[in-house]
């Protein structure tokens, strides 16, 4: 039964156990007679439909009848027993179910099915202690944890994870390493990149298009994107997937000229571009403020290639738009979208009217956002606080005290020695803390003198400027940049990522710090990478 079967069941589950189970309770099937298939099935999906109705009171029921007529110890039964026990948020009964199952002789097959339920409904702590208790592992077992932990966004856990692999004497394969690489691009750890690609290489492992553009998007995320190039170079193209990660790390890197000659390319080898492929040159062009291109390429995709624009590409091209300061035709295209517009693209306005300082759009995008988030409302008073709106900014604070909505914290993290080092806006927990603010301390003193003043409308406090200065220079990726000078010698490329956008100051300040240190600093915020070096930026100040 597909999943739309499922859902219409769901809607009816009391009524539907009793019509389905006229086999009644009377009967009872031995565990492995030739009823066992299509009747376990049945099982399965009305336990599904119990799942996505939450109705915990038909699912106990059919738990009996599953124990009943001698299915308790099947497997995919098992499986989604406990799955939907924990979307009904009865855990209990699910920790039942896994104590039940290490009492049988379960095969190994049908425990790694119970772990990757857990995992594809976030239970990744319940999956960890089923995978614990178990006797034997193979390499779906592990490529079980390990993918639920990259789908769970706990790369740190899955890096952990295909260590304990190797020293567990289990043979990764393609799927492991598809899992592992993802991993390496979230957090940006080159070393482990460098490291897992090589043992690709020593492994034998078959690289096809899946880990080729994997590959190239790790390489892209962990700041090296002419590596990213060598791969794309060394690797067959057929797939248009291995295209559009190298466009997208491309963009990211705000190399739009360099996406679209690859674009070109691309059509020159007659693979097709399909909506991703756009999705990722319309970025390049946004990040780099070419707006007659991303309208050419926009026009492109429909009228040549017949792709319809979706949602995101509409997004895209709001922030062209929307960066490049024409704010009222970017206004124009949210309105004159075929589909609902959503929190995204009115957030994207929002930044953008940020940017230029439009007040009056700004107030729109907000009114226009469904229950507002920290971000949303520190856009907005940074907007009054440019105006010098002042009144307007604290309303704006009030109004977040009396929601509860407290602004989202920054964090930065730091590479060094195969170690993630991570740190908070104002952390003092890192081992290292004393040195570090040494450090910072003394950078802060050295670029005052050199005339740095700080942007501090950006402190949505009503504190002395004194504190809004203190406040500034203790934002994570600062402390990460402090701990990379400490740790690195000097002329190293420090690598730092974030989180979230880099503010102004930050940017700033960091341009300041490069030129008087000679070092080339590179940080990757939520949105793209900025290449710092003798004083200036890779974006052009414009991101």
């Amino acid at each position: 039964m597909q999943r739309y079967g499922a859902r219409r069941l769901a809607a009816q589950t009391p009524m539907a156990i009793n019509k389905w189970t006229g086999f009644n309770d009377s009967l009872s099937f031995p565990p492995h007679s030739h009823h066992e298939n299509g009747d376990h099935q049945l099982f399965c999906d009305l336990l599904e439909a119990c799942k996505l109705s939450q109705d915990i009171r038909t699912a106990t029921e059919t738990h009996t009848r599953i124990i009943r007529f001698g299915y308790g110890t099947n497997s995919s039964i098992a499986a989604s027993l406990i799955s939907t026990y924990v979307n009904c948020n009865q855990l209990n009964l699910a920790y039942q179910v896994i104590r039940q199952v290490f009492s049988w002789t379960v095969s190994l097959a049908g425990l790694n099915l119970v772990i990757d339920s857990f995992m594809r409904i976030g239970e990744y702590e319940i999956a960890k202690k089923v995978f614990c208790k178990m006797p034997d592992r193979d390499v779906v077992t592990w490529n079980s944890m390990i993918g639920g932990y990259v789908r769970n966004g706990k790369f740190e856990e899955a890096l952990r994870s295909f260590q304990a692999m190797l020293s567990s004497n289990v043979e990764p394969d393609k799927f492991t390493f598809a899992s592992v690489i993802t991993a390496c691009a979230r957090l940006g750890a080159l070393n482990h990149a460098q490291w897992l690609h090589d043992l690709m290489v020593q492994k034998r492992i078959e690289v096809n298009f899946i880990l080729s553009s994997a590959l190239i998007d790790m390489y892209s995320k962990c700041g090296r994107i002419e590596t990213a190039k060598e791969v794309f170079e060394s690797v067959e193209r057929n797939d248009v997937s291995v295209w559009n990660s190298l466009i997208n790390g491309l963009a990211v890197h705000g190399l739009a000229l360099d996406a679209m000659m690859v674009f070109s390319k691309m059509e020159a080898e007659n693979v097709l571009p399909d909506s991703l492929t756009f999705l990722g040159i319309l970025k390049a062009c946004s990040h780099c403020g070419l707006v007659k291109e991303g309208r050419k390429y926009f026009d492109l995709m429909e009228n040549y290639y017949s792709i319809k624009p979706q949602l995101e590409h509409y997004g895209a091209m709001v922030d062209l738009l929307g960066r490049a300061g024409l704010l009222d035709e970017a206004y124009a295209m949210i309105t004159a979208m075929p589909m609902e517009p959503d929190v995204i693209v009115w957030r994207i306005l929002l930044s953008a009217c940020r940017t230029h300082r439009n007040t009056e759009l700004g107030e729109v995008a907000v009114a226009n956002i469904s229950g507002p988030k920290s971000g949303d409302y520190v856009l907005l008073s940074n907007i009054y606080c440019s105006q010098n709106r002042w009144d307007n900014a604290q309303e704006v604070r009030e109004m977040m005290k009396e929601e509860g909505v407290r602004k989202r914290r920054g964090k930065s993290w730091f590479e060094w020695e195969d170690v993630v080092h991570r740190f908070r806006a104002g952390d003092k927990s890192h081992p290292e803390t004393e040195a570090l603010y040494k450090i910072l301390e003394g950078l802060i003193q050295r670029t005052k003198l050199e005339g740095f003043v700080p942007s501090t409308e950006l402190v949505m406090m009503d504190v002395s400027e004194e504190e809004k200065e203190e406040n500034l220079y203790h934002h994570s990726e600062k402390l990460a940049l402090a701990y990379g000078i400490l740790k690195t010698s000097p002329g190293t490329e420090i690598r730092i990522y974030k989180n979230l956008r880099i503010c102004y100051d930050c940017h700033n300040w960091i341009k300041m710090v490069s030129g008087l240190l000679s070092r080339v600093i590179i940080i990757r915020d939520r949105i793209r990478f900025h290449r710092f070096e003798g004083g200036s930026c890779s974006c052009g100040d414009y991101w």
